[in-house]
């Protein structure tokens, strides 16, 4: 008999402001994150960081260099330099790789006004000084550029994610 490697999930708690990742019962690795500013909700135009039953619908940024700019899940071919932050201090900056999130929870956060896949809802790089234990983003889950990457080579398209309060 072949041991089964356990199924990877991934806990993203909005109040503790950290995403973990689980085998089975067991957390694997815990990551400093930075959800909504606004806490959580599921509407469209909310800007709050959608709760519930989500999957990985896709991974975009594979091989791609760290600080990769992206603006509508494209690399710009730009690489995120530290002063760009006081240039354009607005810019919410999607950086290095995005992990694109679809809920599984018909009426919670897919379908309709609450659908997190057509709210482009990432887990995404960062200015890794925006992380800060802070809720901040406008709806995504940020995190630590080499913290993306690490998770994003750990899990497949199709893992699940539970974002709780």
């Amino acid at each position: 008999m072949t041991p089964q490697t356990p199924i990877l999930h991934l806990e993203i708690s909005i109040s503790a402001q950290t995403l973990s990742l689980c085998a089975a019962d067991a957390v694997i690795k815990k990551y400093l994150i930075s959800t909504a500013k606004k806490g959580g909700g599921e509407l469209r135009g909310s800007e709050c960081t959608p709760r519930g039953w989500h999957c990985v619908r896709a991974k975009i940024g594979d091989q791609l260099p760290l600080h990769t700019v992206f603006i509508g899940r494209r690399p710009t071919g730009e690489i995120y330099q530290a002063d760009w932050a006081l240039r354009y201090p607005q810019r919410d900056w999607i950086l290095t790789r995005i992990l694109w999130l679809s809920g599984l929870e018909p009426q919670r956060n897919r379908y309709g006004m609450v659908d997190s896949a057509w709210r482009y809802i990432y887990i995404h790089g960062c200015p890794d000084e925006l992380i800060t234990g802070t809720p901040a983003s406008h709806g995504c889950i940020r995190m630590k550029n080499n913290d993306i990457i690490e998770l994003f080579t750990r899990i497949p398209v199709r893992t699940r994610v539970f974002i709780h309060d």
